[in-house]
């Protein structure tokens, strides 16, 4: 299970702080795919990188049982100056995998050849994103969070995305973030809305996307 437990972030701008979670409460259970709806700006990627722990809240607690992902497709963690190599190996020792096999496995997925090699700052974002995605399928998380945009490059290579998360791993827990409704109806059985800070958990994928497009 993953519990969120009146999650709260701040952030603190020329304005003044900033509230964009106030109290928001969730479970995800294992198997579960949860569909996160709310407009822009209303926290929702903010609570993805909390789930995952690529950020903090500012107060609240989020309890988790499963391996999580990162964000899939989430690549503010690259070290700019490091080849995508080494960001692999870097990732490989935080997660105690083996480097050859991942190796092989990003270097078939991604598809970047010898541009491994070079740094991840000379990438173009789409270089960044396949890296990206291939890291966050090389290792067998129980939970995997997607944040908007997952199927990324031509559509072969979304094809191949799209059956490496959806398909071989259709037993695993997702929590996603989308404007797509038509995304959030094939691939979730729960969702919950995201606005002015509260979360509301709904009874149907249908009722919050009702919600959501009544805002």
């Amino acid at each position: 299970m993953i519990k969120c437990a009146d999650i709260v972030k701040e952030f603190h701008t020329p304005s003044g702080v900033r509230r964009v979670l106030n109290g928001v409460n969730c479970e995800v259970q294992r198997g579960e795919k949860w569909g996160v709806l709310g407009h822009n700006g209303a926290g929702k990627s903010t609570l993805l990188r909390i789930i995952g722990g690529v950020d903090l809240p500012t107060s609240g607690q989020v309890e988790r049982d499963m391996s999580i992902s990162w964000p899939i497709g989430f690549s503010g963690a690259f070290q700019g100056s490091l080849s995508g190599l080494d960001n692999l190996r870097f990732i490989a020792r935080i997660y105690s995998r083996n480097y050859e096999e991942m190796r092989r496995f990003v270097d078939d997925f991604a598809e970047l050849g010898h541009q491994l090699r070079e740094p991840v700052k000379n990438y173009s974002s789409g270089m960044r994103a396949r890296l990206a995605f291939a890291l966050s399928i090389a290792i067998e998380f129980e939970c995997y969070l997607i944040d908007e945009v997952v199927m990324v490059g031509d559509a072969r290579f979304a094809q191949r995305c799209r059956h490496e998360l959806f398909e071989k791993r259709s037993d695993r827990s997702l929590v996603i973030v989308s404007h797509s409704m038509d995304f959030i109806k094939e691939t979730c059985d729960h969702s919950m809305v995201l606005r002015d800070g509260k979360m509301t958990i709904c009874a149907s994928v249908q009722e919050g996307i009702d919600m959501y497009n009544n805002f």
